[in-house]
């Protein structure tokens, strides 16, 4: 049994949708002048929300990208707003957003230290170059996620699709983690 609860903190939830429709982003730019469009540069509008507060990139092709949300309904919501926020700015929508969550990028704190030495020795799939990066990249194959493991006890999860694959891969982890004895806590 692990002697620590990991402290799971989501940091942002990408998720990308779609209406299925053209739309004409220059009409968006005029009637919401606070929207950023520079097709010179980038050819998606950014649309931002205040709450909940996230960035949605929006394509003339009618598919949007949303960065920022904390959890998975939040970016959910946040799709859903901009969609009603732009029929309320008579920027015809025919339908609802399709959105399907991309990835989720969550920080972690195992409450210990973990030995990455011999972690890297000990983990399958991992790669630790400390010249480089001073992280250990351990994939994982189900669930499908990448986590960066630090010295300090700090790790990211980055390619998760739900929540609770987020927590299902990091108990995974810390379970291998004390099962090597690759973990170090202060007495």
């Amino acid at each position: 049994m692990p002697q620590t609860k990991p402290i799971v903190s989501v940091e942002n939830v990408v998720a990308s949708a779609s209406v299925d429709q053209k739309i004409d982003l220059n009409d968006i730019t005029e009637k919401f002048p606070d929207t950023e469009y520079h097709p010179e540069q980038f050819p998606g509008l950014v649309f931002r929300l205040k709450s909940p507060r996230t960035a949605t990139l929006i394509f003339r092709t009618g598919k949007m990208v949303c960065t920022g949300a904390k959890s998975e309904e939040m970016a959910i919501k946040a799709v859903n707003t901009v969609v009603q926020k732009l029929r309320k700015g008579k920027i015809k929508i025919k339908k609802d957003a399709v959105i399907t969550v991309q990835n989720i990028v969550a920080a972690i704190n195992l409450g210990g230290k973990i030995h990455l030495e011999k972690a890297a020795r000990t983990l399958p799939r991992s790669m630790y170059e400390p010249e480089q990066f001073p992280g250990l990249i351990h994939r994982m194959l189900d669930p499908k996620t990448v986590i960066l493991l630090f010295a300090s006890g700090k790790l990211v999860c980055t390619g998760a699709k739900k929540e609770s694959d987020v927590y299902r891969s990091v108990h995974n982890l810390h379970a291998l983690l004390e099962e090597k004895n690759l973990m170090i806590y202060d007495q």
